[in-house]
């Protein structure tokens, strides 16, 4: 049975790298009794993948991770299992049957789009002059820029990789590309939009909350990993 995961991390956690994150669920399913499935071979692992590492420093309102178990267990009982070992700044959110060998099945390979949400911590950076302006830069028809990659500086279009966005009391609102194919983080926008005016911040002078992952659905709406999947009875 395959079964996605859908965890918060946030305060202090929030500071924990991806591979500290990844030994600390293989060791919290062990201590849980959870009857969480391993590969096979010389060196058995368990059968866990995320969908999108989240960068050091952000916090989130909704991760996932998908595992294999050998048999099923009560949606809640699973949750309530895993929470009591969690520390503080992580807790399990729900716990969701996923149809194995679909096109859902892979929450790493259907990741399309994420939304974040974005706030300067002194209020006083981004003043109403800074809003008016990053609305302006958030309403060209393109948004040319250079990015870094492994083989070099690859020239994109941010437009085509921002699907919404919004400000509401002084908090930037972005849905953005994100996965395999496109992943375009949050920190770049407004890393390229301060260049745009010649300024500059760091990222400890953001606060960033990723607040939820989705699929891209047939008629190019977006649905919820989550809501791919179903409770377990």
């Amino acid at each position: 049975m395959k079964v996605r995961i859908k965890f918060s991390k946030k305060g202090i956690m929030k500071f924990i790298g991806h591979l500290d994150m990844m030994r600390y669920f293989q060791k919290a399913f062990r201590r849980s009794g959870i009857d969480i499935s391993y590969s096979q071979g010389f060196s058995p692992h368990q059968l866990i993948s995320f969908a999108a590492p989240l960068g050091v420093g952000l916090t989130s309102l909704g991760e996932y991770m998908d595992i294999m178990m050998g048999t099923g267990m009560n949606s809640r009982k699973m949750a309530e299992l895993l929470n009591a070992q969690m520390v503080e700044g992580v807790e399990i959110l729900s716990c969701r049957q996923i149809e194995d060998e679909t096109k859902h099945s892979n929450a790493m390979a259907i990741l399309a789009a994420a939304d974040y949400e974005v706030f300067f911590k002194d209020p006083e950076f981004f003043d109403r002059d800074m809003e008016m302006s990053f609305r302006a830069f958030m309403e060209q028809s393109h948004i040319p820029t250079v990015r870094k990659t492994k083989k070099g500086q690859r020239e994109i279009d941010l437009k085509n990789l921002i699907y919404k966005w919004d400000i509401k009391d002084g908090h930037i609102f972005m849905r953005l590309a994100t996965g395999s194919v496109d992943n375009l983080k949050p920190e770049f926008v407004i890393e390229t939009f301060l260049q745009s005016l010649g300024k500059n911040a760091e990222l400890s002078a953001l606060d960033i909350c990723r607040l939820e992952m989705y699929a891209k659905a047939e008629d190019g709406s977006f649905i919820s990993l989550e809501d791919l999947g179903k409770d377990i009875p």
